[in-house]
């Protein structure tokens, strides 16, 4: 159906090479980013183009401009709404293939009854010719046609004595290398009154020559090669010339003779072949099934002996397919590629790219919404040379394009000028030991460009302290770690990261501070030292990324933002996380093979009494509709409060069934009691057993067994079928400290852990930081003394107008066995050229009532007189500023929501955000340091 020019660049090999590296990290010897991602051409951001008001089901190229057929009676300029600025285009329009304007040539297919619609077009080898092919009887002035026309291109006029009358739709077009033949493939029994059921050749005057391939079922796409031997048919069919060749057969350009069927089963029985395109050297096939075990992916078959060279599984109705480069490109709506390593089954992706010689998915994913009619998507590409560059268009029945308003036709450039930026890093910095702070961060996404440069900053220099490079997909993002080793033990640092693709470089990522520990966390030192994998111990206060500190930067992303910075379960450790038992999740962004030897380990509090999966492995990430079809090494609690622990059998997930042999060991206790709960799950060569509270609870030593790749999940899957499975399939509840090992425990081990985890292994406390971000804060003004500023996203402090801020935070207890050694305020400026001041600033404890919402001039709390610390000259506008407080003095107030106030003397004021301005970063945050006492 269409040629394309075969690959210039060579740097694939190395591109899918440094993908499997790098996929689970960062590797600083790797290439710099580039704006897209060799060999990959275009840019992932589509450019202004006209639209119609209806599904646009071919296109084809010639010279400069663009022809669209579909079902559609106008066209209407970028950005306008449906029945806005339209003009009259029937089911035809050509556009400027540079500007996606459209141009002087109008002509209009209709038929005298029923739909008329323009299924397939193609131009002739000297560009001359427009044949259109489909289900009409006129076109432009020539009446009388039946199913195909031919186009004078340079004068848009229908050649009226073109007129092969096809009893039925045209859905295929190509034209042999000289220029002919015309190849047609459709509906069709007869042409001319003469039998041709579902393909035809005729000469270029619109006569029906002698060869006959005729097959039982509708043809979709006709492909000649490249030296015009041979005609690769594809649709619908069971047989060609009788013979069993199901979806797909070669024959001979010049008599139609068979040279290679394809038996039903090649592709499966409920597939057909949508599209077809050739680069000379093979022909890639688009297919469309109908279930799991069909064919819904792309495959590359060797034109030399006709062999396949490749196929890819995704599922997801493939339409259209064209080749640059190397890359084919493909309009499909995508939902699962995880058969071949790729994406899981979760929202569907509208176009792909891969090698012509690997399907390995490329970093390209723009995207449609599916829109009308069918609603799959884009249904047509065609590819376009011209002075401004090169072009790849796409069309189909969508109504969005990367979520903005657009409706069926659209394209894609290769200048990376028109690129976005990648999306800004969500990053976390912890200490866990002395000398150090690591800096995690999640990949970032880039629909363009896997691979992508990072900058880490320090204590808001200008100049970066680490750099390096990272691959991500976007179904893969994963974490990368920094370990700065050139810090002071007890001294706070602050952390901001970027990335670029070579072009564009994001804003810098949010704030992230740590202090540098004076002492080695027991209890994480022995999950690390024990061989964890992975290991979440929730420390985050915001954002999706739950990083991993075992080493192996296995990160989590928490689905449906979980509540953040609850007291942990090991004393003097850190944060956790609260579950809502309904939406709220975390699953690992690395794929892993099932492993058959493993230990799941995790902490629980809740008093649910609706059970939930606590942790286990499933082979999606997604929720409702989306969640695992196979789910297994399943740790849960049952609505009473028991734990169970089961390994084998189906998930039970939609569309999985459920079902298969399942082994399930569960506790005698409950546990859903609100308190703190040590829960260990292993399996090995002895079977399975689940501990909880450092004891054994229940066992199998001949558990059932499901293989399968997947994701570790914490906090909610599929559990359909399961012995006593709960009401909710999600646990509502607090968990901490996760992690999974490649070895089962051992019973020591696991003793080992709950001891220290209660302080009662001889670890103490453990060094942690919290950073608070203000519950509420307000100024007041002595010259407006009944108004109220809580909504202002600004603070002001002046001594001589009396202008007093005020800051309430939920300060935390200190964790058992360790005492507040740290404490800093962060504030910034704002961006009021008088914003900085002179002066020095006192922070004192406020003794008295006030609310965000009512504090006045008038109705001001009183304040200690106690300073906590001093911010001295705080000059410069739009710079975070720390203040740095006794810890000694504000030991005091931990545990309770306590309030401090900025006061000053002096007259020259100080302007500062507040916890009502947008960005985040730039809000009042207290970060406390907590060390073993």
């Amino acid at each position: 159906m269409r040629r394309a020019r075969r690959a210039l660049g060579g740097a694939l090999g190395s591109v899918l090479a440094l993908t499997a590296g790098l996929l689970g990290g960062a590797v600083a010897t790797a290439p710099q980013a580039a704006a897209v991602t060799s060999p990959v051409a275009f840019t992932a951001d589509d450019l202004s183009t006209y639209q119609t008001n209806g599904i646009v089901w071919s296109l084809a190229e010639a010279n400069g401009v663009v022809f669209a057929g579909g079902t559609f009676s106008a066209i209407r300029p970028p950005g306008s709404a449906a029945g806005s600025g339209e003009t009259s285009a029937v089911n035809f329009a050509a556009f400027n293939a540079a500007t996606g304007a459209p141009t002087s040539c109008s002509l209009s297919f209709t038929r005298t009854s029923g739909t008329a619609t323009v299924r397939a077009l193609a131009v002739s080898p000297d560009k001359k010719t427009l044949y259109a092919g489909g289900y009409f009887t006129s076109a432009g002035s020539v009446s009388g046609l039946n199913g195909l026309a031919a186009i004078d291109i340079a004068t848009c006029a229908v050649k009226s004595a073109f007129n092969p009358a096809f009893n039925s739709t045209v859905r295929a077009i190509d034209v042999s290398p000289d220029g002919g033949t015309v190849y047609v493939g459709g509906d069709f029994t007869t042409a001319r009154g003469t039998a041709r059921a579902r393909f035809a050749a005729l000469t270029t005057a619109g006569a029906l020559t002698s060869w006959t391939a005729d097959a039982d079922l509708s043809g979709r796409a006709i492909q000649v090669t490249q030296d015009g031997g041979q005609v690769v048919l594809a649709g619908d069919f069971t047989t060609v010339d009788g013979q069993d060749s199901h979806a797909l057969a070669v024959v001979s350009a010049s008599d139609a003779s068979l040279t290679k069927t394809y038996p039903s089963g090649f592709v499966p029985a409920t597939a057909v072949i949508k599209d077809l395109v050739t680069d000379g050297t093979g022909v890639y096939a688009a297919g469309e099934g109908m279930g799991g075990a069909s064919f819904d992916g792309r495959l590359a078959l060797n034109t030399g002996d006709w062999s396949e060279r490749w196929r890819d599984t995704c599922q997801g109705a493939d339409q259209a397919l064209v080749v640059y480069q190397s890359v084919l490109y493909a309009g499909n709506h995508n939902h699962d590629c995880s058969s071949m390593g790729e994406f899981a089954n979760v929202e569907r992706k509208h176009f792909t790219a891969e090698s012509v010689d690997d399907p390995t998915l490329l970093p390209w994913f723009p995207d449609t919404n599916e829109g009308t009619g069918e609603q799959l998507g884009p249904r047509a590409l065609t590819l376009s040379d011209t002075s401004a560059g090169t072009y790849l268009w796409a069309s189909g029945e969508f109504t969005t394009v990367n979520g903005v308003a657009q409706q069926s036709l659209t394209r894609f450039g290769t200048d990376t000028a028109n690129s976005d930026a990648p999306s800004t890093p969500v990053a976390w910095a912890t200490s866990e030991g002395p000398g150090a702070i690591k800096v995690r961060w999640q990949a970032s996404e880039d629909l363009d460009d896997g691979l992508l440069t990072y900058n880490v900053y320090r204590n808001g220099s200008a100049t970066p302290i680490h750099t390096t490079t990272g691959y991500s997909l976007p179904w893969s993002r994963p974490q990368l770690t920094f370990t700065d080793t050139s810090v002071i033990a007890g001294t706070t640092y602050s952390y901001r990261i970027t990335a670029s693709d070579g072009t564009h470089t994001t804003a810098l990522s949010t704030a992230r501070t740590a202090t540098a520990a004076t002492a080695t966390t027991a209890y994480a030192e022995q999950v690390r030292s024990d061989g964890a994998e992975l290991y979440w111990r929730y420390d985050e206060t915001s954002g999706v990324l739950a990083s991993d500190s075992s080493g192996s930067d296995d990160s989590g992303v928490y689905v449906s933002t979980p509540t953040y910075a609850q007291s942990g379960a090991v004393p003097g450790a850190s944060t956790a996380v609260t579950l809502n038992g309904s939406s709220e999740y975390v699953y690992s962004d690395q794929r892993h093979d099932a492993p058959t030897t493993y230990s799941e380990e995790t902490w629980i509090r809740t008093t649910t009494t609706t059970g939930g999966r606590i942790l286990g492995f499933g082979d999606n990430i997604g929720s409702g509709t989306y969640q695992s079809r196979s789910a297994d090494k399943a740790v849960y609690m049952t609505d009473d409060g028991r734990l169970a622990f089961g390994t084998g059998g189906g998930g039970g997930g939609p569309g999985g069934g459920g079902g298969g042999t399942r082994t399930v060991v569960e506790s005698t206790a409950a546990y859903n009691d609100g308190a703190w709960h040590h829960v260990v799950a292993t399996q090995g060569a002895d079977g399975i057993t689940l501990y909880v509270d450092g004891a054994a609870v229940g066992a199998d030593a001949a558990p059932a067994s499901l293989s399968y790749s997947g994701y570790w999940r914490v906090g909610g899957d599929s559990l359909s079928g399961w012995t006593d499975n709960p009401t909710s399939a999600y646990f509502a509840g607090t968990v901490d400290e996760t992690a999974i090992y490649p070895t089962a425990l051992t019973a020591d081990q696991v003793a080992g852990h709950y001891a220290l985890g209660t302080g009662a292994g001889g670890g103490g406390g453990e060094e942690s930081s919290v950073t608070l971000t203000a519950a509420e804060d307000s100024y007041v003004n002595g010259s407006a003394t009944g108004t109220n500023y809580g909504t202002a996203t600004s603070l002001a402090v002046r001594g001589s107008a009396a202008y007093l801020s005020y800051l309430r935070f939920e300060l935390p207890a200190a964790p058992s066995g360790t005492e507040l050694t740290g404490a800093v305020l962060r504030l910034r400026t704002t961006s009021l050229s008088t914003a900085g001041s002179a002066d020095s600033f006192d922070v004192v404890p406020v003794t008295g009532d006030w609310t965000e919402a009512g504090v006045t001039y008038a109705n001001r709390p009183a304040l200690s007189s106690t300073v906590l610390g001093t911010l001295a000259a705080p000059n410069a506008v739009s710079t975070d500023y720390e203040v740095t407080l006794n810890p000694g003095q504000l030991s005091a107030l931990l545990g309770s929501s306590s309030s401090v106030a900025l006061t000053s003397t002096g007259a020259d004021a100080l302007w500062l955000w507040s916890s009502e301005v947008g960005t985040e970063d730039y809000r009042p945050q207290l970060v406390l340091t907590f060390s073993p006492s």
